[in-house]
């Protein structure tokens, strides 16, 4: 499995290096590992000794990991808090490193959001508007449509997260290979 912590850390790096430059992280990168992924696990798993029924399922085991690691970036991203690179790759990053690992970097990768975009707003000198608009759009949930707060879009904060993502997939391969 260090192999693919290995492919994991230097796939984040990439990624990370597009969305600090570019703002985005690109589809056909996240795609290619999504799909390469359970086709890695399998030939990781042929490999290995493994009966072709369970080289199989080493493959199920990638897409559940795509899965349950995109559930939560999914429901984020349909609420407009992350873009579609970041769900792709979330998407990409499960299937490599199958759901627990999987999940376990994704929430270090959320961890080191919460620490690092506040950081990022008293920087830019926006954590006092941003607060605010946060509240809005929290107080927005529970009233009438009619009695909703106007949200203006240059009021909203974008923060890249795919060094976040490098972060959390690092400190998440660390603390695997420690443990073996």
């Amino acid at each position: 499995m260090k192999i693919f912590l290995v492919v994991a850390v230097l796939a984040t790096a990439i990624a990370a290096g597009y969305d600090w430059k570019k703002g985005e992280i690109p589809g056909r990168f996240s795609l290619g590992l999504l799909l390469g992924a359970p086709i890695a696990h399998v030939i990781y798993a042929a490999s290995q000794g493994a009966a072709e029924k369970a080289a199989l399922q080493s493959a199920g085991v990638s897409l559940l990991g795509a899965l349950v690691c995109g559930l939560v970036p999914f429901l984020l991203y349909r609420y407009n808090a992350i873009g579609g690179g970041d769900l792709k790759f979330f998407l990409a990053l499960g299937a490599l490193l199958m759901p627990q690992i999987g999940l376990e970097a994704t929430f270090i990768t959320f961890v080191a959001a919460a620490v690092f975009a506040p950081v990022k707003l008293i920087y830019d000198g926006k954590l006092l508007q941003t607060l605010k608009t946060s509240l809005s759009i929290a107080l927005n949930a529970a009233r009438p449509k009619d009695k909703q707060a106007t949200i203006e879009p240059e009021a909203l904060t974008w923060f890249r997260l795919g060094p976040c993502m490098f972060v959390g997939t690092a400190v998440t391969a660390f603390l695997e290979w420690r443990s073996e």
